[in-house]
């Protein structure tokens, strides 16, 4: 068994270099989309005589997520020139950004250039879909250049196969080569616009997509403070960037923009990171900013408990945390963020109810109160009885 350290494409991508930094060129590629969906799908790039190119797989954290697939009987497609791989083609925006985007630093680079970028979809079903965010994103990096997406065997007469720069895991850190790439050529004509002091909400993206409970009382007490609340799904990928560059101080609900916004921001944007769940997809987060903005956000973990799945009772990215506004108030003031000495109140229990009830997670057919937060607090409550039992026993002083 080779070591994890290892740079090798054999094991995870690194940051310090390795695979991930190399570029494979192979004449008359076959490339071969999934056949069915999966987390784990038998796909990628076999060269002329059918061995499988371990540079062009996807990886996450410690797995490759496509892996090596048989050679087809028939290659229906010739696809003429010469193509970039961009490996798998994400239809969600945070994986799209992180995963679609891996190989792209090879355009800064390269010696002749590409037709176009060659991707295979996630989802067989989705085809050759191109959404309008993917396009523009690329056209950020490269304006202009084609898309092309296979959905069935595939013979490319030149393919050039960068290793992955970018993803989750220790890659969430990014190469040299990656970091390089997108601070030279993302977004490089975008100007800076807007004001100096933004809140990335999530409150409108609606019940599929995980949230936090009390987010719209946020806005209210962060537009006070000078804040606009900023919806970056309502907006063009040039006018999010545009935003996020004008920016002198940024609040985010953890989520998909953070990843965006490490892409253009600078290290004198202070960053505060507020976490709507419990997990590890915001070690990588934080990660990300660090590594490309060269400055750590303020993460804060002001979560007074959260609200789950009922058949599933545990955290996932459908969860809903539910805010302590008093601690998030201490920590943004103690930081710079608002202004110190803030009382923000914390949710009555009529007005959390209120909120239940209209995002629909009301009812235990739908969403329920953490096991776990709901352990801490008996776990809390009972500490405290103690604490008062004992204090009754002790003599009174004379």
């Amino acid at each position: 068994m080779s070591d994890e350290n290892d740079l090798g494409p054999d094991n995870q991508p690194l940051p310090e270099g390795g695979w991930s930094e190399e570029i494979v060129t192979l004449k008359d590629a076959i490339v071969l989309p999934p056949v069915e969906s999966g987390f784990v799908q038998p796909a990628g790039v076999l060269d002329a005589e059918g061995r499988y190119c371990p540079h062009g797989a996807l990886w996450r954290k410690f797995r490759p997520l496509t892996t090596e697939p048989e050679r087809p009987a028939e290659i229906g497609e010739t696809l003429p020139g010469r193509w970039l791989w961009g490996g798998v083609l994400w239809a969600h925006f945070g994986h799209f950004l992180v995963e679609s985007s891996s190989r792209l630093w090879a355009l800064d680079g390269l010696e002749q250039p590409v037709e176009g970028v060659l991707f295979i979809p996630k989802r067989p079903a989705v085809g050759d879909m191109v959404r309008g965010f993917q396009r523009d994103f690329i056209a950020q990096m490269a304006p202009g250049l084609p898309i092309n997406v296979a959905t069935g065997p595939m013979r490319v007469e030149e393919l050039v196969v960068p290793g992955q720069g970018f993803g989750l895991g220790k890659i969430t850190a990014g190469t040299h080569k990656f970091r390089d790439a997108i601070h030279h050529r993302f977004g490089k004509d975008i100007e800076p616009e807007g004001p100096e002091k933004i809140y990335i909400s999530r409150s409108a993206l609606g019940l599929g997509k995980g949230g936090l409970l009390g987010e719209e009382r946020l806005e209210e007490l962060l537009q006070a403070e000078g804040y606009e609340i900023f919806h970056p799904q309502n907006h063009d990928i040039a006018t999010q960037l545009a935003r996020y560059k004008a920016a002198k101080k940024v609040i985010a609900a953890d989520g998909s923009a953070l990843h965006l916004f490490a892409m253009v921001g600078r290290a004198d944007q202070p960053v505060a990171m507020i976490m709507r769940r419990k997990s590890g997809a915001n070690n990588l987060l934080a990660a990300n900013v660090v590594h490309f903005c060269g400055s750590a956000p303020v993460v804060i973990n002001a979560l007074r408990t959260e609200w789950v799945k009922a058949d599933q009772k545990k955290s996932n990215r459908l969860s809903f945390g539910e805010i302590d506004h008093a601690v998030l108030a201490r920590v943004l003031g103690k930081t710079g963020f608002v202004r110190e000495g803030l009382d923000w109140p914390t949710l009555t229990e009529e007005e959390r109810q209120q909120i239940l009830k209209d995002k629909g997670l009301g009812g235990n057919e739908n969403f329920v109160e953490s096991p776990e937060y709901v352990r801490l607090r008996v776990r809390a409550m009972r500490k405290d009885r103690r604490a008062k039992h004992e204090a009754a026993k002790e003599p009174a002083a004379t």
